[in-house]
């Protein structure tokens, strides 16, 4: 059984930077391309950003630039560093697997919210 526990995140200004972190229960790095998706009430999850096997890196467009997603392989983590925030990012972040759509359970995810 595979887990994911996500944190980092918070309240924070239009402007602002937060670094999200997803510890993962055991290492799949080597397996499964790791992802950062995130939801708002009432509508379905989306994919932000991808992370392959082989380190290609993808985005959805309404991020790029602001957002950049890596990983430490000793620490089994993974890691979503977002600035420049926008009120429409204002989400429930979460982390799986990026090949399938989310294989394994879902975390609890991490709320930002981004307000003045």
């Amino acid at each position: 059984q595979v887990q994911m526990v996500e944190s980092g995140g918070g309240l924070v200004q239009p402007g602002g930077s937060l670094r999200l972190s997803c510890a993962v229960s055991r290492n799949i790095f080597s397996i499964y391309d790791m992802a950062w998706y995130r939801q708002v009430p009432g509508k379905q999850r989306e994919l932000v950003a991808t992370l392959t096997t082989g380190n290609t890196i993808k985005y959805v467009e309404s991020v790029k630039g602001r957002f950049t997603i890596s990983r430490d392989n000793a620490k089994n983590t993974v890691y979503l560093q977002m600035n420049d925030l926008k009120q429409e990012d204002t989400a429930v972040y979460y982390c799986n697997e990026g090949m399938l759509g989310g294989h394994f359970a879902w975390g609890q995810g991490t709320q930002v919210t981004v307000s003045s």
